[in-house]
């Protein structure tokens, strides 16, 4: 019998070079490989080398900055020039890890992917679904990043540190002796310096316009130096002066204005969300196919919030839309659109960010938040 074989996605950075370690381990055949994204990264693939020759694996560099160009990082300025803002690394799990490299595995006739991701896949033998569960480190869990997996790459997708906290990650790194592994950063990849608006005053100059700073009765009390320095919840840098202090709680593209206010004015407790994708539909449907509307489940807001309860009403209507998928896969129910009603008011709901519900541990799906209400 065949070793299965494993891609691991390898950035040089501990959590993925201890995934493919522990993969190794179980006996499969690893498999690494580095990502190109951008053209201005350096190193590309010397940490994660130097880890896959301690493993006695092989390691190769996929060039993929033109896919990359397209999905990530066009999409990161045009959410800016609308006054929202995005996540970038929900695109790039979304279009470069799970679809690129899944497609990449398949060419290397490998069963499965794998990355470093702090989250667990599992397979409930009852449903015959895959699920997608929070990692059990509450304070690395990843889930969120990954509302957009399909039951597809789920079932051909591996999470080695789902069970596991970040410190044990480490430890394990110490007593398998690896080489050291690139310095972690919170920073996006393609913006090194951590400068956003001077990366997006190159690449859109025109989203860099100045216009009024307006309080929340309409009222112009200052000038902000183009839309794109700014996103909703932001305190530093507004350039006012104010006995109490001032927070974004509006950005809008059409009047090139943004909208400031006092902390307890930046509270909202609805949205609308679109781009929307659902892991498990069976939370959200009778068995008959129509929508169990409204429904009761928890959400986050971005990657750190705390999840909280919220009702998710469809705005399409009650009834399922099955549609087949562009690969002639299996018919899926389609929702464009919901609503999502918190039962307590959140603090600076972002336009451009991900709003992905929960039920419990598991991840039911998730969606792009189209407007504050």
């Amino acid at each position: 019998m065949s070793l299965k074989r494993v891609v691991v996605a390898m950035s040089g950075g501990v959590d993925s070079s201890v995934a493919a370690a522990l993969l190794k381990d179980k006996g499969f055949e690893v498999i690494g490989i580095t990502m190109q994204v951008w053209e201005g990264s350096r190193d590309w693939g010397g940490y994660a080398e130097r880890v896959a020759n301690r493993l006695g694996i092989p390691h190769y560099v996929l060039d993929v900055r033109d896919i990359f160009k397209q999905k990530v990082i066009a999409n990161f300025c045009e959410e800016y020039r609308e006054g929202r803002t995005p996540n970038p690394c929900i695109r790039c799990n979304e279009y470069i890890k799970f679809e690129t490299l899944f497609k990449k595995a398949k060419e290397l006739d490998a069963d499965y992917i794998a990355t470093g991701h702090y989250a667990r896949i599992e397979f409930d033998a009852q449903r015959k679904k895959y699920l997608l569960k929070k990692g059990v480190d509450s304070e690395k869990e990843q889930s969120y990043v990954l509302y957009t997996m399909t039951q597809e790459q789920l079932k051909h997708t591996l999470l080695p540190l789902g069970n596991l906290t970040k410190d044990r990650v480490r430890e394990i790194a110490r007593e398998k002796d690896l080489p050291a592994t690139k310095p972690e950063s919170q920073e996006i990849c393609f913006i090194p310096d951590n400068n956003y608006g001077e990366f997006l005053r190159k690449y859109i100059p025109e989203a860099a316009e100045p216009g009024p700073i307006l309080n929340k009765e309409g009222r112009v009390i200052g000038e902000h130096q183009g839309i794109i320095f700014y996103t909703v919840g932001q305190r530093k840098r507004i350039g006012l002066s104010n006995k109490e202090p001032l927070y974004v709680i509006a950005i809008n593209k059409e009047s090139n204005t943004v909208v400031v206010g006092k902390k307890e004015e930046g509270y909202a407790d609805e949205l609308i969300a679109n781009n929307l994708n659902f892991i498990d539909m069976e939370k959200l449907t009778s068995p008959l196919g129509a929508f169990k509307t409204p429904i009761k489940a928890e959400a986050k807001i971005r990657y750190l919030h705390q999840p909280s309860v919220v009702t998710v009403i469809s705005l399409d209507g009650a009834q399922v839309h099955p549609v087949k998928s562009a690969k002639g896969g299996a018919a899926k129910p389609l929702f464009k659109r919901v609503k999502v009603k918190f039962k307590q008011p959140q603090w600076a709901i972002t336009p451009g960010q991900a709003v992905v519900f929960y039920d419990k541990e598991e991840v039911i799906g998730g969606g792009t938040i189209e407007r504050c209400l």
